[in-house]
């Protein structure tokens, strides 16, 4: 075996391990929803039984023994299933769990991605207002790392050795 096949086998392994690291292909590939957020924010109910894949940013999440429940700021997906760091959000949705999800790791501003079951809505109040809220029970539920905090920018001149601004 040449050492360019080698590299090559090194890389492909490197690159499948890297996209493993997302949502399952198993919880993807009984994804039935194809629409936009904003079409199944209108009626969640005609949607329901479908199976979504949706994400976003954490803004409460509240355990019991019986269930638990996030809700979260939609935001769109970029191509490993991953939030994209937005504002381009298009609602808000709840998810529903039998299991314990710990609220301490659920924090506020937690970006996470849910594949689950459109199990109608729940209306809500926020500011004075009722909200319509779809409701997804979690059939797999991922929660990324914490986006890195920039504290200077990336900038870097030189070959090698130089120095970052």
């Amino acid at each position: 075996m040449t050492w360019t096949a080698r590299l090559l086998g090194i890389c492909v392994l490197f690159v499948s391990l890297g996209c493993a690291s997302g949502v399952s292909q198993q919880s993807r590939s009984q994804i039935t929803y194809q629409g936009s957020f904003a079409e199944l924010q209108k009626a969640p109910d005609e949607y329901r039984g479908e199976t979504v894949m949706l994400g976003g940013k954490v803004l409460r999440a509240d355990a019991s023994e019986a269930t638990s429940e996030i809700a979260v700021l939609q935001l769109p997906l970029d191509t490993s299933n991953k939030p994209k760091d937005t504002d381009d959000s298009e609602g808000r949705f709840l998810i529903r769990s039998d299991k314990f999800l710990d609220p301490a790791i659920y924090e506020q501003g937690r970006p996470v991605t849910v594949v689950g079951r459109l199990a109608g809505k729940q209306a809500r109040s926020i500011g004075g207002f009722e909200y319509v809220y779809p409701v997804v029970e979690a059939v797999e539920l991922k929660a990324w790392p914490w986006p890195q905090q920039k504290t200077s920018p990336s900038v870097h001149f030189g070959i090698g050795v130089g120095t970052w601004f």
